[in-house]
């Protein structure tokens, strides 16, 4: 058995695709997976499972989501020892240790392309920072997130979906994970 940790983009977001977290717990129940926790209600959940690849897993849970909901969601999942990875691999630890809560990681399926998250930072105008791990993309918001236009530029740069989390979730489905 495996911990996982799943990470939904785009549910309970201005009204829009709602899923109550009672319910999530309970479709992953009925797939089978034990230990079903949530945090929050932005999506995100943690359980064990026999081991699968991630994106196996991500293509399960999306047609599970489509079944018993009736909508397409994005999932993002990790393992709990990839989890920690991220959390170790953060080459902004400074600022995410000064203020958690205007530190973001962005979790993707594919490695990001170093050069275009580079020329996203050369773009960016404001003080922002952005740097790049893999399939993880870590910012801070020294500003916070509310007016900077950061995030606008990163997304056209990269040009591909992820799902973002402050640094407080990521560290408290860490814990949940059993880091």
């Amino acid at each position: 058995m495996t911990s996982y940790v799943a990470l939904l983009r785009g549910i309970n977001v201005g009204g829009n695709k709602m899923v109550a977290m009672a319910e999530l717990r309970a479709m992953l129940e009925d797939l089978g997976f034990s230990d079903v926790k949530t945090l929050l209600q932005s999506g995100n959940a943690v359980f064990r499972g026999p081991v699968k690849a991630p994106a196996t897993l991500e293509r399960q849970l999306e047609a599970a989501m489509t079944r018993r909901f009736n909508m397409s969601c994005d999932y993002h999942v990790r393992t709990a020892a990839e989890l920690r990875a991220v959390i170790r691999a953060n080459p902004l630890a400074v600022e995410a240790t000064k203020d958690p809560s205007r530190f973001v990681v962005g979790f993707y399926r594919e490695p990001l392309d170093t050069s275009l998250v580079k020329a996203a930072q050369a773009a960016i105008t404001g003080p922002e920072i952005v740097r790049a791990d893999g399939r993880h993309l870590y910012m801070y918001y020294p500003n916070g997130q509310g007016t900077s236009k950061a995030g606008i530029v990163v997304g056209k740069m990269l040009k591909v979906q992820g799902t973002a989390r402050n640094w407080n979730t990521v560290l408290k489905l860490g814990a949940l994970a059993g880091e």
